[in-house]
């Protein structure tokens, strides 16, 4: 929702907000938050144990 192009809720605020920010500005300021969704994604992906303990602890699985 956040990445161009569509990027859907940044046109939301930036029609909330007018004219005070162009689109790139806002993009811009969204940037932060896709850099801390990709770090996260890549951490998951690095250390899927840390997704898949709930589900293993529910199975009865205790993990193999």
């Amino acid at each position: 929702m956040i990445t161009p192009p569509v990027g859907l809720n940044v046109f939301v605020i930036k029609n909330v907000i007018g004219d005070l920010m162009s689109a790139d500005q806002v993009f811009r300021g969204v940037l932060w938050f896709l850099v801390a969704d990709l770090v996260t994604r890549n951490l998951l992906v690095a250390f899927p144990e840390t997704v898949l303990w709930l589900p293993d602890l529910l199975s009865g699985g205790g993990g193999q």
